[in-house]
């Protein structure tokens, strides 16, 4: 079994208070509390309000994760946020947390890997520690995907939610705990299966790509979910073969909350049982990056995972991109 040279070190989330919930949908576009349940397993999602920026949301997620871990603001040396929704293209997004947190001795930077940023975060965190130029780095992923996301398309905007969480990567106390494998990956020749195709600099924003609604999320969900699938068990399998483990000791695995029968799928390839599985899609949605971390901070102050728990993480989200992360609590 590898021996880890990092472990996370404290949690914290943060999702809006705002809940749009699948009756809401019923209003709004020709769509069923029964066919969004049987299909992606979601019944409500939150919405941030104009006042809950991602740097605001992301912000109040590292606070908590430095109050459990012990850590000053003024300790951390990296801020690494994975996004596909920020709120402003320059400066990056890491920045502006960066800015609000009071993190002024970090180095900030973004990650774009979609729904896998916070797992590519993670391994971004590790490198940064093996190479000896961090000590204390505060991973964070964060969406604001309802700005986003095309309330017209019933097909798209019923899965999308908004939230944040983080954690401290930080180097292992004990040589036991911490990050044991990990694996990521990435497809660019699927990347027009779930793309928004206008507003970056190649289609700059303008009233025909507003009306052509370009600036939106679009997905081509069959494609989409067999690709997930495939990728997701790919991951699970590389990241328990270079943690030196096999799934029957896994004791608890968080997949990205995209959909459930994806979720579901993956359970099965790894052989655990959904009791070893943690959901909570029904009450967030897919928040991309932010997925995984909100997940993980309920996990730990609920006492789903505690001391010596191997937990399993895996994502899969535009690019393509897949991630996977073992880690030993």
């Amino acid at each position: 079994m590898k021996r880890p040279i990092v472990e996370l070190a404290g949690t914290g989330r943060y999702v809006p208070e705002r809940v749009l919930t699948n009756a809401d949908f019923e209003r709004m576009v020709d769509t069923s509390d029964q066919w969004i349940i049987e299909r992606t397993g979601i019944r409500e999602r939150h919405i941030a309000s104009a006042e809950e920026t991602i740097a605001c949301m992301a912000t109040s997620a590292c606070r908590q994760v430095l109050e459990a871990a012990g850590v000053g603001v003024e300790e951390v040396d990296s801020l690494v946020v994975g996004t596909a929704s920020p709120d402003r293209f320059l400066p990056s997004q890491a920045c502006d947390i960066q800015k609000v947190l009071g993190a002024n001795n970090a180095a900030a930077f973004d990650v774009g890997a979609a729904c896998s940023g916070f797992l590519y975060g993670l391994n971004v965190a590790e490198g940064l520690i093996a190479a000896g130029t961090g000590k204390n780095v505060l991973v964070v992923g964060a969406e604001r995907l309802s700005k986003i996301t095309d309330y017209e398309d019933r097909t798209t905007c019923i899965l999308f939610g908004d939230g944040a969480g983080a954690t401290l990567v930080r180097p292992s106390s004990d040589g036991k705990r911490g990050i044991l494998g990990n694996y990521q990956k990435t497809d660019g020749r699927l990347g027009d299966l779930l793309y928004r195709s206008s507003g970056g600099a190649n289609e700059p924003p303008s009233e025909e790509m507003l009306k052509g609604r370009g600036y939106f999320i679009h997905m081509a969900g069959r494609e989409t979910f067999k690709s997930a699938v495939r990728s997701m068990a790919d991951a699970c399998d590389q990241a328990l073969s270079r943690a030196g483990l096999t799934g029957d000791q896994v004791d608890l695995l968080i997949p990205h909350q995209a959909n459930m029968r994806i979720i579901e799928a993956t359970a099965k390839h790894a052989g655990l049982p959904m009791d070893r599985v943690y959901v909570n899609i029904d009450r967030y949605g897919n928040t991309s990056a932010a997925s995984i971390p909100i997940a993980l901070d309920e996990c730990v102050r609920s006492g789903r995972i505690t001391a010596g728990s191997i937990v399993l993480m895996v994502a899969f989200g535009g690019g393509f991109t897949w991630a996977s992360v073992v880690v030993r609590w």
